[in-house]
């Protein structure tokens, strides 16, 4: 069955449509050029309300497995492949990719030149597209306040560790939970909406997670995330990340493309040290800012300068615009979680804040 992708400045691009949708798809298109990770990727609260374009030929040919999710479903609104395998060569799979998405009803195209696709997003920058079985323009209408779609609606406990970590959930990762139960603590996933009830909760320390979209959705809770801030040691992560930026004063900015991808050069502005990271997001800390503020930039983005983590000069508040938990992607930033717990570890029991 004949399918297109049409991106917002007319460019369509042909391929052959999966059986499981008949409506025309619209969503922000974005592409992802890990060579692995697809389930991740697919599942990832981040990828909220978009159209994901993978640069690798192949997809799938390891296919689905039951440990690799970031959340309970897709999260994407479709999917274009140049391949995608028909059977999965993996002994953890459960199930081949094709299956996977046909089950959840995620419409995707195959037989695309992907990279292509990928030239045009890159020459005109991230936009709207549509997938039908004809080509059909998109509208002009953007995604907005995916955090509050992606949250969680409750509170949630994971674990039964001695210590205690709050993660304020904007959408997060499975993978960042796991990470941190894997320090030995018990985890407490609180909606943004509700920030208040991580006072309720007394915990050691606080995570603000990833999560989808626009961290200015964020703005009317500001004041109470910062509340949170200046209380327990902290740590934010890719939208956390420019929450806390927010917070302190400084502005975000949209990025032409985005950074997504499994191989983003990251430099320590202190050590000079440069690691490989996982990275998923439209948006990023306008640098300019960060001067009129407390926070001091700890790390940048070799290729393009982009403001990659700040810190508390005097209070244990550390963020990352990239993944250190991974999945999919290198682990060269796990050691984050250890300067984490460390801070942690240190103000646990202690009076800290005059």
């Amino acid at each position: 069955m004949q399918g297109f992708l049409t991106l917002q400045e007319g460019k369509s691009f042909q391929g052959e449509a999966s059986g499981t949708w008949e409506k025309p798809v619209e969503g922000e298109v974005v592409f992802f050029t890990g060579m692995t990770g697809y389930q991740e990727v697919l599942t990832d609260p981040s990828y909220k309300g978009q159209i994901v374009v993978f640069t690798y030929p192949l997809i799938g040919n390891y296919g689905i497995n039951e440990d690799d999710f970031e959340s309970g479903y897709p999260q994407v609104s479709g999917v274009v492949m140049m391949q995608c395998a028909e059977e999965a060569y993996h002994y953890q799979a459960t199930t081949s990719l094709k299956d996977y998405l046909n089950k959840w009803n995620v419409p995707y195209l195959t037989e695309v030149d992907t990279r292509e696709v990928t030239k045009a997003i890159r020459s005109e920058g991230t936009c709207q597209a549509v997938m039908a079985h004809e080509t059909i323009n998109p509208s002009d209408t953007k995604l907005v306040g995916q955090i509050f779609q992606a949250s969680k609606s409750e509170v949630e406990t994971y674990g039964n560790g001695g210590q205690h970590i709050a993660v304020i959930d904007f959408g997060y990762k499975g993978s960042i939970v796991d990470q941190l139960q894997e320090h030995g603590v018990r985890v407490s996933v609180v909606p943004f909406t509700q920030v208040q009830k991580v006072h309720d909760l007394q915990p050691d320390g606080v995570v603000l997670s990833n999560g989808p979209g626009d961290p200015k959705d964020a703005m009317k809770f500001l004041s109470e995330i910062k509340g949170v801030l200046e209380q327990y040691p902290s740590l934010g992560i890719c939208l956390g990340h420019q929450v806390i930026a927010l917070a302190y004063g400084a502005d975000t900015k949209k990025l032409a493309f985005g950074h997504r991808g499994a191989n983003h050069p990251v430099k320590d502005v202190q050590t000079g040290r440069v690691f490989i990271t996982s990275q998923n997001h439209n948006y990023v800390v306008d640098d300019m800012s960060v001067a009129d503020t407390v926070l001091e930039v700890s790390f940048n983005h070799v290729n393009d300068g982009s403001v990659e983590g700040l810190m508390h000069p005097s209070k244990p508040i550390l963020s990352a615009q990239f993944h250190p938990e991974a999945n999919p992607g290198p682990e060269d930033a796990l050691w984050l979680f250890d300067e984490f717990f460390t801070s942690v570890n240190h103000k646990k029991g202690v009076q800290v804040y005059a």
